[in-house]
């Protein structure tokens, strides 16, 4: 706990953000009523078949066994890291989550072994992913207790060694995640802390920057700020456009590509309500958008929806939202699913036309409530 403190008091991030009390260079807290996480309720306890040995056997076992550990072996690790992000983006995070869980324990254990500095920092880079996605899976089931708690881990496990560029990817999903929430504020203060990393650290990649500079105008975009908002997708391109191809990015942001760049800009326009603006932007990077990325299209199908329908295009929208019932029946995401819904909920003035009729009933179809039910 007292590395999250000293990480919290480094970066200037405000204590309830990472789970902690108020610190001491917090200025007097406002007279204002924050709105409270939703529950989570205790996973209950799994049996194990007596077939199988007990959780607790393979960490014994991972001390008993010392791993000699190479390059190759941290490559391989890096590898599985790859693959778990590409069957996340096809299938969700839920069925990952245990296999993810499972490697960052094992390798957890690999780091209370004394080795040379760049292999024990491999493996504190590998953890620090490990935990980030693990975080990302939650936040994905929009279980954000569970989220915070692995990305204040990752944060934690980069800061070790002195990873810059990942404690700032690291915060950009705490900020992402933060206006999910309806915290607006927390999420512009963690993109800066982010950005402020970022720039500190050696070698940041114009890639990285234009990704920190559209999480910053996603976060504009939610306090309604536009002029802030439209000076940092300007940045982002202005960032993006310096992109080399011998640039040495992270693996990690590799998936910031022209496409996502072009449909990021869209979503903050349409944040601020500007959806003439974001329409075109988010139906070509949709044209032009991987197709095994189910939650993806999924994702952007339905800013594209809102996007028509806030213009009056009641059966573009329609038709568009049904279209991205089919991807997102295929992943398991209740972030996808839950926008959706909310999409249905939006539909309330026009619910007797013919064409929302039928979106809600191929909605009931594909996507089943998972937690209430549908507003009648």
């Amino acid at each position: 706990m007292d590395v999250v403190e000293r990480i919290a008091d480094g970066l200037r991030i405000p204590g309830h953000m990472l789970g902690l009390a108020r610190r001491s260079w917090e200025t007097p807290q406002a007279l204002v009523v924050t709105e409270r996480e939703a529950p989570q309720e205790p996973e209950p306890e799994k049996q194990t078949p007596a077939s199988l040995p007990g959780p607790d056997v393979g960490s014994i076992l991972a001390l008993a066994t010392r791993t000699s550990l190479s390059t190759a072996t941290l490559e391989a690790f890096r590898s599985s890291i790859e693959d778990y992000w590409r069957r996340d983006d096809q299938h969700g995070g839920e069925a990952l989550r245990p296999a993810v869980v499972g490697q960052l324990r094992y390798v957890v254990g690999l780091l209370k072994e004394s080795r040379p500095p760049p292999i024990q920092n491999g493996l504190y880079g590998i953890a620090a992913e490990l935990a980030r996605l693990t975080g990302w899976t939650y936040f994905d089931a929009r279980q954000y207790n569970q989220a915070r708690a692995h990305f204040t881990e990752a944060l934690q496990l980069a800061k070790e060694s002195d990873d810059r560029q990942f404690m700032a990817n690291v915060l950009a999903c705490m900020s992402l995640q933060a206006t999910y929430q309806d915290k607006p504020a927390d999420s512009l203060a963690l993109v800066t802390a982010a950005q402020d990393q970022a720039r500190s650290a050696l070698g940041t990649t114009p890639r990285v920057l234009s990704m920190l500079s559209m999480r910053e105008a996603f976060a504009h975009a939610t306090l309604g700020n536009r002029d802030s908002t439209h000076r940092a997708i300007g940045e982002a391109h202005r960032h993006f456009e310096q992109i080399g191809a011998s640039d040495p990015d992270p693996s990690w942001v590799n998936y910031f590509d022209e496409p996502k760049l072009i449909v990021d800009t869209g979503i903050a326009h349409g944040r601020l309500g500007e959806a003439a603006t974001a329409e075109p932007l988010i139906a070509d990077a949709l044209r032009r958008e991987d197709r095994t990325n189910q939650r993806g299209r999924a994702f952007h199908a339905f800013w594209l929806a809102r996007t028509q329908l806030d213009q009056g295009k009641l059966d573009q929208a329609c038709d568009t939202a049904t279209q991205a019932l089919v991807p997102a029946s295929a992943v398991a995401s209740e972030r996808v699913s839950g926008h959706l819904r909310e999409f249905y909920n939006q539909l309330a003035p026009h619910r007797q036309e013919p064409v929302a009729l039928a979106f809600e009933a191929r909605l009931r179809e594909l996507l089943p409530p998972v937690s209430g039910s549908l507003h009648p």
